[in-house]
This record gives structure tokens, sequence and C-alpha cells, in this order.
């Protein structure tokens, strides 16, 4: 049998649909690492874990179930657990129901690796990653969240239906709060290195319409089946990715942005420290008026857990 990968990657709240969903994509992707599967649960860990070992059998990574204790000396630690957002619920309204949840696994995780990254995907994930941080002792740069990476892949296909351009040379970014707050950077985005909305097939186009859309996708979806969880889980998988692979990738996270005083989702690159670099997006003032406000929601939702 091949010797078991020395990284590992710990998906805490592993089984449920979003943690299950991120263990996949992990082994799916042929990331090499161990994939811990951790849950209150432990039938749940159990099958999920079984379950997708199963699918790891042509690949280079692993499954199985473990215990808190073991995932707080991950590489990588992901947390998933949370409570589930009800339809038409703003992402604001779990932060009370999250907030002792979030505390409780960083004390189950005790004593966390020092080199340990923690990426928060429970919502609302701007204010859980800050209170994550506060609680589980790590410095900032090594607490993320995803942020508004899926928000900012819906936008790319979109806009890769208009302009018929690959989602993947369309720059474009949703910012700021991970949530009802969240905006378009459109005067940043860019195509083939011009500004996006100097592509003829933008002109004329109701951007606030394309923006609401994106917002929307999300409740759209539970809606319909109850959670949202494939996105989510290659995003997640992609980002804990970049950060074993130390690829210095950028991605909109929520990380603590310095000049701003708070965590929300901006443009950074990742690698194995985390956090590396976090840049400074150049908004019009339109778009900086929205910043102001997801900024003043941010910090107004997480000055009662500071």
């Amino acid at each position: 049998m091949a010797s078991i990968p020395k990284q590992k990657v710990a998906v805490i709240g592993g089984g449920g649909n979003v943690g299950a969903s991120i263990a996949f994509a992990l082994i799916a992707k042929g990331v090499p690492a161990e994939v811990l599967i951790v849950d209150l649960s432990d039938k749940a860990a159990l099958g999920q874990a079984l379950d997708i070992s199963d699918a790891s059998f042509t690949m280079p990574g692993t499954c199985r179930q473990a215990s808190f204790k073991e995932a707080g000396q991950a590489d990588v630690i992901i947390v998933t657990a949370g409570a589930r957002q009800k339809p038409d619920e703003p992402r604001s309204n779990l932060i009370d129901r999250n907030y002792t949840i979030i505390k409780s696994i960083m004390d189950g995780l005790q004593p966390i690796k020092s080199t340990a990254k923690i990426l928060l995907v429970s919502n609302p994930v701007d204010v859980l990653t800050h209170i994550a941080q506060t609680t589980s002792g790590l410095p900032r740069e090594q607490v993320i969240g995803s942020g508004t990476y899926l928000d900012s892949g819906r936008l790319r296909n979109t806009l890769s239906d208009i302009t018929g351009v690959s989602p993947t040379s369309i720059h474009a970014y949703m910012l700021g709060e991970h949530g009802d707050n969240q905006f378009t950077g459109w005067s940043s985005a860019r195509i083939g290195g011009l500004p996006l909305l100097d592509h003829p097939k933008l002109l004329g186009l109701d951007l606030d319409s394309i923006n609401q859309k994106i917002a929307r996708k999300a409740y759209e979806i539970i809606e319909a089946k109850g959670s949202t969880y494939y996105g989510i889980g290659m995003c997640a998988a992609i980002i804990a990715e970049a950060l074993l692979n130390n690829t210095s990738q950028v991605f909109p996270l929520t990380h603590y942005v310095a000049n701003l005083g708070c965590y929300m989702s901006w443009p950074a690159a990742i690698g194995s420290s985390g956090v590396e670099q976090s840049f400074d997006v150049k908004l019009d003032s339109t778009e900086t008026k929205k910043l102001d406000i997801a900024v003043k929601a941010i910090k107004e939702a997480c000055a009662k857990y500071t």
C-alpha cells in the first residue's frame, strides 16, 4: 500500500453536505494530502470518510475519520460547521447562532499547530473569520475565509456568457462583505488587459441587475434545494491546495485588510504562510461608497465579539 501523504487537511463539519463536498473535491482534484473528516456526529463522519475513501484509489490523497485533537495538528483546517442559513435569511442573522459553535470548535482543536492555516467557510464568513482568529490564537495572516471567491466565479461565468470569453480570462471580483453588502469592482475589472466595461457586448447593459443576480444566486439555490455545496466545495479545495502548495495565487478572500481595519473579502495572494499580500484595488466614487457601507456593517457585527 502507498504511504500516507505527509500533509493533512482537516474538514470540520465533514459529515454534512458542504464538508463532504470539500473533502471529495480535494480527493478528486488529486491533492496529495490526507483528508481528515471531523464531525460532532461520529456516524456521519465515518460514513462520509468511508464513501470518499472509495473514490481515492486512483488518486494520491487519502481520506479517513479523525478527532478534533487530530484536526488541530493539520496543515490546513477547513471549518464548515455552523447553523444552516434559512431561505431568504440574511447571513448576519447567523452570527449569534454560530458564535458558540465556532468558539467551541477552536477550543476543541487546541493545541492548534502553530503553522496551521484555518479556512472558514461557515456564514457569515467575514465575521466568523474574525471570531475564529480571536479564539484560535493564530496570527491574522493564518486565518482566512472563503469570502467572495465563489461569488466572483459566478460573476465571471455570467460575464463569459455575455462576452464569449473564457471565465479564466476575465479578471473581475465581487468585493466587500460576503453577503448583502457585496459589490462588483467594475472599474478595476479587466479582459485581455483592457477595461472590462469597454467590451462592446457590455455597453448599455444594466450593471446593477448583473450585480443583483450574482448576489441573489445563493438564495435561489437555497430555496430550490436547501443549501449550496458543490460550488463552495470546489472553491475551498482550490484555496486549500494553494495554501499547501505555496502557489501565491490571488483570490478574493476574507482576510484582515489593515488599511480598512477589519476582516473582509479583498484580493490577496496566499501561500504556505497564509496571506502573503493584500492588494489595493482602485475603486470609483460609487464603489468606494459601497465599500464604506460593507466595512461599517462588518465592523459593527465584529465589535460584539471582540
